[in-house]
């Protein structure tokens, strides 16, 4: 059943048209029997109510469909940058990946984030050209994007019979033959016609090049080629089926998906070119008692293990975890072992969604996604196994928060209810968190911009009803030191008649910007027991977030352990621990403190006449322009600019380009911010 199973994900940057391609694979597959349209509010994966109100995808929604006897696990993913957390984990659990791409646009900012995270997890994929329909349309300068832009190489599969206003169908060079769309049976029925005498120079051309492309590969073809013989439709189709699962290139197809063409034969590329889950390179994890590094094959009477990478809170049935399985096989009632967490819990019920609906499933098994209910514990990356072959597979990294912002509960009896709905809700999104500001006493919450925290926000006050005053967004800054230091604490106390005491002599430094904080102990083992030198590192490492001078948290500082005073008469855990949090905080104010804020990315699309205004937006705000990228019908102006200037600046953006401007932001580095606080 294994090599009948794809599971395969849409990705693309915001507006590109991921949703609307997955509701007609949904339609075409018999999945759904009407299309909903996002413009409508009413299409099947968008099902939240926001999703519904702004048109786009805020959580990735998960279906299953069938098609030629294929089951294929379909991961609908967000566009939008602010989301990219929604992006990763579902790449982490794919087989395989559609790139829809905007035949005007071409590669679009968020488009290269997503591509260089499906390169990160090895993901296979097949590149769909959209909205070939609409002015401006280029597919062939769509593939020049892709093939310039990462380095990939390019094969197309079709090319349009027409594009713009003129886009009529494809030409399939496979079979070489022309495919047009019913749009009286809103495309379901296909019309197969032999390719016209006018363009059969040109199909023949991009034949060329497709043959090209897998008899380099293939000997056999080379020799049919050489020999003269027709290559056998079934023997092109196997050469680039295993020339896509090696990512040795990337297919191309194009249509309309708005007006319903071009989707079928995405469906039988998606069942004939992408991997089945157990063609992909093993899982590997690392066993928890051996120490090493194990790699997992996909097989449904090994060791069950999975990967939770999703948790959705479900006001009914409380968490519900999404599991990828790797190995093995879960029943309903099977009580599971989370390795990180070394606990056991029971796996109450299994589901197969199908966006937010569900039906019950008696197991699932290697290759397989599915919904586990029952799990109280389990968090976004935990591996669920068993406890004889404790495997932990790699987790998965997310960025840093960037912005802030205080909320407040109406009331003092919400209070916990509004501390519950930020726990529930950072279970869900590992790039959302909450902490309480030590000095005010408020809850600060934490995300990746202004919309990720925005639908946080609206969530938290519609969903989860809880009734809570919002502050306005802040940046948040972060803490570092300059230069190198060492400092010996000394810690002494009469606890109970009983005198405790401690010294430590910590170094911190500074470390290269991205390598995160580290702690290092070059004292030997057998100066001081095991728990003591534990009670230094937790102290160094719970005082990391806590900052320097501002309360921001700390990053790429680096703290070495060279010595200790110890004396079994007097030493404890604690004295030891509260040595060390007092030595990390005065060897930080020796060592030349300084404030960070994050840098953000900028890209904006948007017309010839308006690129002057769109840049002198980004000037005015101490942004850096970098680079201007000139598409057929739209300037692409690359930037760099400080967060703490960037809120507003969609308004902004939009008023001088007459709201025909469009722009990304993604966080790039931290960097010294020039006047310290308040220089704003």
């Amino acid at each position: 059943m294994l090599d009948k199973m794809r599971n395969i994900g849409i990705m693309a940057h915001i507006d590109a048209g991921k949703t609307t391609t997955t509701e007609r694979i949904l339609f075409y597959t018999g999945k759904i029997h009407r299309i909903g349209e996002i413009d409508d509010g009413d299409s099947t994966m968008d099902w939240m109510a926001q999703e519904q109100e702004r048109g786009i995808t805020i959580q990735s929604a998960a279906t299953t469909t069938w098609w030629r006897e294929h089951q294929i696990n379909i991961i609908d993913t967000p566009g939008h940058v602010d989301f990219t957390a929604e992006v990763e984990r579902s790449l982490r659990v794919l087989d395989g990946a559609v790139a829809v791409l905007c035949a005007v646009g071409g590669v679009q900012p968020q488009t290269e984030t997503v591509w260089h995270q499906a390169d990160q997890y090895r993901v296979p994929r097949v590149c769909f050209v959209n909205k070939m329909d609409r002015v401006g349309a280029d597919y062939f300068g769509a593939i020049k994007d892709v093939s310039e832009k990462f380095g990939a190489t390019c094969v197309a599969l079709q090319i349009p019979i027409g594009q713009g206003s003129d886009f009529e169908g494809v030409i399939d060079l496979i079979e070489m033959k022309e495919i047009r769309w019913d749009a009286l049976t809103e495309g379901e029925k296909m019309e197969t016609t032999p390719v016209a005498e006018k363009r059969l120079a040109e199909a023949h051309e991009w034949r060329e090049r497709l043959l090209d492309a897998v008899s380099s590969r293939s000997d056999e073809i080379t020799e049919m080629i050489l020999e003269g013989l027709e290559v056998p439709a079934s023997l092109i189709k196997a050469e680039i089926r295993r020339a896509v699962i090696a990512r040795e290139f990337v297919p191309f197809l194009c249509g309309a998906s708005r007006r319903n063409q071009g989707i079928q034969p995405l469906i039988d590329a998606v069942v004939d070119y992408l991997p089945a889950p157990h063609e992909v390179p093993p899982a590997v994890g690392f066993h928890v008692k051996k120490e090493e590094e194990i790699s997992v094959p996909c097989k449904a009477d090994g060791v069950p293990l999975g990967l939770v990478f999703k948790i959705q809170y479900d006001r009914e049935a409380g968490s519900l975890c999404y599991v990828r399985m790797y190995s093995g096989k879960v029943k309903t009632g099977d009580q599971v072992f989370n390795v990180g967490k070394k606990k056991r819990e029971r796996v109450n019920r299994i589901l197969r969604m199908h966006s937010n609906k569900s039906e019950p499933m008696d197991s699932v098994e290697a290759g397989d996604i599915a919904v586990f209910i029952g799990l109280k514990l389990a968090q976004t990356g935990d591996t669920v196994g068993s406890e004889g072959m404790p495997i932990l597979l790699e987790r998965m990294h997310f960025p840093e928060p960037v912005i802030s912002v205080a909320v407040e509960p109406k009331t003092l009896s919400e209070r916990d209810k509004l501390k519950d709905t930020l726990d529930i809700l950072s279970r869900e999104d590992p790039t959302f968190t909450s902490r309480e500001d030590a000095e005010t006493g408020q809850l600060i919450i934490s995300g990746m911009g202004e919309l990720h925290l925005d639908v946080l926000v609206t969530r938290m006050i519609d969903d989860f009803k809880v009734a809570a005053r919002v502050g306005n967004p802040q940046v948040t800054y972060r803490e570092s030191v300059t230069s190198a230091i060492e400092h010996t604490e000394r810690f002494s106390k009469n606890i109970a008649g009983k005198e405790t005491a401690a010294g430590v002599t910590l170094k911190v430094e500074p470390l290269a910007r991205g390598s995160g904080n580290q702690f290092r102990n070059s004292v030997r083992k057998t100066e001081a027991p095991e728990e003591i030198l534990e009670a230094i590192e937790r102290a160094v490492t719970n005082a990391f977030p806590s900052g320097i001078q501002y309360g921001y948290p700390c990053v790429d500082v680096g703290v070495t352990l060279v010595g200790l005073e110890y004396s079994e008469l007097t030493a404890t855990t604690f004295a030891f621990e509260a040595a060390a949090a007092m030595g990390f905080d005065a060897a930080c104010r020796k060592a030349s403190p300084e404030l960070l804020e994050p840098v953000m990315n900028v890209d904006i699309l948007c017309p010839k006449d308006f690129v002057g205004e769109a840049m002198s937006q980004v000037t005015q705000r101490g942004g850096i322009i970098s680079s201007l990228e000139s598409k057929p019908s739209i300037e692409v102006v690359h930037a760099q600019a400080p967060m703490a200037k960037m809120f507003g600046f969609s308004t902004a953006l939009r008023s001088v380009t007459q709201g025909r401007a469009s722009f990304a932001i993604t966080f790039s580095h931290f960097e010294v911010k020039k006047g310290g606080l308040g220089s704003y």
